[in-house]
């Protein structure tokens, strides 16, 4: 399995930029070697100003397709940032669609899980014009992100409203998100969910009842930004309505530490686990 880019060159710069918690140092870090034009920007919704970036596997056949979801506490981050998941994820076989969604506090939920239905939809109508198969649509999130796919998953309102079920997602990969979370305690996380009787809508624990796709999540043993308690909760509902799911809590791994999977294996299991997970589900589709 291919990691992208290589390991060595960026080892340093990782390092001194978690350490000054530079947010764009750390993204150089990331990307370095990945070229900006890996992907191809399409407007997935332009009545919002909202576009994605598609990453294409190097062989055009009906590969299955991931929707990845970024982190930044539904308030931060872009798509572009994120390069490094995306080519990683094209590197073995995987087209990879990473979309920007709206943020708060200028739109707070719901319309970021709106924005996310809707970036579904078109990915499921326009994969095989990338080579993916549009019956092999797997979601998947790192941080807030995660809380964004299991919600998708879980509670059908918002893929019903672009005429999707959450079983028409192949599965979902949930990376150290939040999924139970209350109560609410950080003010700026308070402006996102809005009047404290809306915050159970936001749970994704909360709407679980047996209609769901398959599920991985992982998460770090020491991430103190997100409770892995949060993956061990979700993981014991869904089983408790006798739905597949695998639960990794990885050793001696933090919050950022998790995605930095994608950069090397040195860092997480986080790619290799999740591409071995994803290709076993579509493989079972195959026969």
């Amino acid at each position: 399995m291919t990691t992208f880019p290589s390991f060595r060159p960026i080892l340093l710069a990782l390092a001194v930029a978690l350490l000054c918690g530079c947010s764009q140092a750390y993204f150089w870090a990331v990307n370095a070697g990945v070229p900006e034009t890996r992907a191809e920007a399409v407007a997935y919704a332009p009545d919002r100003d909202l576009r994605l970036d598609v990453y294409r596997t190097r062989e055009p056949t009906s590969s299955p397709v991931v929707v990845f979801f970024y982190g930044g506490s539904w308030q931060s981050g872009r798509r572009q940032d994120y390069r490094f998941v995306g080519a990683a994820l094209a590197s073995n076989g995987i087209v990879a669609i990473i979309p920007d969604y709206r943020k708060s506090p200028q739109h707070p939920f719901p319309a970021f899980m709106q924005d996310a239905a809707a970036a579904i939809a078109w990915s499921r109508a326009n994969a095989a014009r990338y080579g993916g198969d549009p019956e092999r649509i797997f979601v998947m999130g790192h941080s807030a992100g995660g809380q964004i796919v299991a919600l998708l998953a879980t509670d059908a309102r918002y893929l019903r409203a672009v005429g999707m079920m959450p079983r028409d997602l192949a599965g979902v990969v949930g990376l150290a998100g939040p999924y139970d979370f209350l109560p609410i305690t950080d003010p700026k996380i308070k402006t996102v969910f809005g009047p404290e009787k809306d915050w159970p809508l936001s749970q994704p624990i909360n709407f679980v009842d047996g209609d769901e796709p398959p599920f991985l999540l992982m998460h770090g043993a020491d991430d103190q930004k997100v409770w892995p308690m949060n993956s061990e909760h979700l993981a014991a509902k869904l089983r408790a309505r006798h739905e597949a799911v695998t639960l990794e809590i990885v050793p001696g791994i933090g919050h950022i530490g998790l995605i930095n999977g994608f950069v090397s294996r040195r860092f997480s299991p986080a790619l290799d686990d999740s591409l071995r997970w994803i290709n076993a589900i579509a493989h079972r589709s195959d026969h």
